[in-house]
């Protein structure tokens, strides 16, 4: 993941105000598009962990979770067994949801399948605005028909935790939208941050 370097003085989203990790998180990470496939998974499968929760819950435990999720190695994390399960559900690191802790296991296969079939999760993902950014401008909202759209989309693949809100904070902190404000010191720098190249093709990291 790209992670640039920023001061810490300039005007931000004022969600990004309250707490020392969500500046930083702010600041070096949310809005940056984010082509790689497997990271895009882990992420979606991150927001699918916040559900009902505050994002900075995630972020304090995203290294613990990224431990007990192998790195978020989908080939890895298919196999998990009921053995593992209960092992994550006895780890007080994490968030301990047996459905979201399945719904992670579930995803990882079918991202395999995906792959298997010869499609990219990164270019289905980013088809849904033709593989460029929105540079989104007004209130933000929770969800967007583009979200809702996304998220039908998942839900028929077989993907939970997928709602048009939580797909919609995905779409944010991806970079699909750039929701940074119009006052945010973040948002032209991230408006400049557009892919240069292809979308990722079957073969790259997964």
């Amino acid at each position: 993941m790209t992670v640039l370097s920023v001061k810490s003085t300039k005007a931000r989203c004022t969600w990004a105000e309250s707490d020392p990790l969500l500046r930083d998180y702010h600041d070096q990470e949310w809005g940056i598009p984010e082509y790689d496939s497997r990271s895009l998974w882990e992420l979606l499968t991150l927001e699918g962990f916040q559900a009902g929760l505050a994002w900075v819950i995630v972020l304090r435990k995203r290294d613990a979770f990224r431990e007990v999720f192998c790195q978020f190695d989908p080939a890895k994390v298919a196999r998990f067994t009921e053995n593992d399960i209960q092992r994550l559900l006895d780890d007080p690191r994490i968030i301990r949801s047996r459905a979201k802790i399945e719904a992670t296991i579930k995803g990882a296969q079918i991202y395999l399948d995906m792959h298997r079939s010869g499609e990219d999760f990164a270019s289905f993902i980013w088809g849904i605005t033709g593989g460029k950014p929105i540079q989104s401008t007004g209130p933000v909202p929770a969800q967007t028909p583009l979200a809702v759209e996304l998220s039908k989309q998942l839900k028929k693949r077989g993907f939970k935790f997928v709602g048009p809100v939580i797909v919609y904070a995905f779409m944010q902190a991806a970079g699909i939208v750039n929701d940074h404000s119009e006052i945010c010191f973040r948002r032209k720098t991230v408006m400049r941050l557009k892919h240069g190249g292809p979308l990722p093709r079957l073969g790259r990291r997964s």
